[in-house]
């Protein structure tokens, strides 16, 4: 399950899921330290006392790793990961996303799924040359699987909505998702997204107020659920990030060897 980034990726760092119960412990101390102690998201008493941000998904989801080589070949060099959750595996038993949105269109879609969360970089390695690696990964494991659809949520820091009125009203007035696969923030937890009008609100200035990861899903030709969540123990609000792989460019697709990670 090793792909090695070749001539067109990057110097010293390499893009593969991880192979063993080091590799994936390494990936939530990295999640723990972007987190909660940089982020400000609250630990249960068992993750604080083992420095690790753990769940059951862990145990069923493959966890995709940007590894640093001149920091280790392994669990030492992850500086970069993302956990991978696929619909049609004998593991499967719901999604992440399911506690915060209705995905009742998604579940009904008759393609390959493919969930996404967790995403975190080092904060020594937060480059685009680390995010190129990140999605480069996607990719080969887009192509490896046949993926027709993924979908994961995506946080803007901060848990005020109100505060956030320019990022969230830019999504919700020109990515919003289409009806057949929209999902809808659930009953009780349901933010409203439109809180400003199209006129109030500055395109340029507004994709500038994004976070790295969205502004990625976004390029892609991703779209948002209707509805934002806010995520306490995280200290983030959430919006669902919808991406049809048929609608990625052509140019996209070129810029990724699948060669290069057909392993994935």
């Amino acid at each position: 399950m090793k792909a090695e980034v070749d001539e067109a990726g990057v110097a010293g760092l390499e893009v593969r899921l991880a192979a063993s119960t080091d590799e994936v412990e390494a990936a939530q101390r990295l999640r723990y330290r972007v987190f909660y102690d940089e982020m400000g998201a609250m630990p249960t008493p068992e993750m604080a006392a083992q420095g690790r941000d753990f769940d059951d998904f862990d145990d069923v989801c493959d966890h995709l790793l940007v590894i640093d080589r001149s920091k280790g070949n392994g669990a030492s060099g992850v500086v970069g990961t993302y956990r991978l959750q696929r619909r049609d595996t004998q593991k499967f038993s719901r999604f992440y996303t399911a506690s915060e949105y209705d995905i009742s269109k998604i579940a009904a879609f008759p393609g390959h799924v493919l969930e996404l969360g967790r995403s975190c970089v080092d904060p020594a390695f937060r480059t685009r040359m680390t995010m190129q690696s990140l999605w480069r990964g996607i990719a080969g494991y887009v192509f490896s699987h046949n993926i027709d659809l993924m979908f994961g949520c995506a946080s803007l820091h901060g848990t005020d909505p109100a505060a956030l009125a320019v990022p969230l009203s830019f999504l919700y007035h020109n990515h919003l998702a289409p009806d057949s696969i929209r999902p809808r923030a659930l009953p009780g937890l349901y933010s409203e997204m439109n809180l400003l009008s199209p006129q109030e609100i500055s395109a340029r200035q507004a994709v500038v107020t994004l976070p790295p990861l969205v502004k990625g899903y976004l390029r892609l030709g991703g779209f948002v659920g209707d509805g934002a969540v806010v995520d306490h123990q995280f200290n983030t609000t959430d919006v669902c990030v919808i991406v049809k792989t048929d609608l990625i460019t052509d140019k996209y697709f070129r810029h990724y060897d699948r060669t290069a990670t057909r392993n994935l």
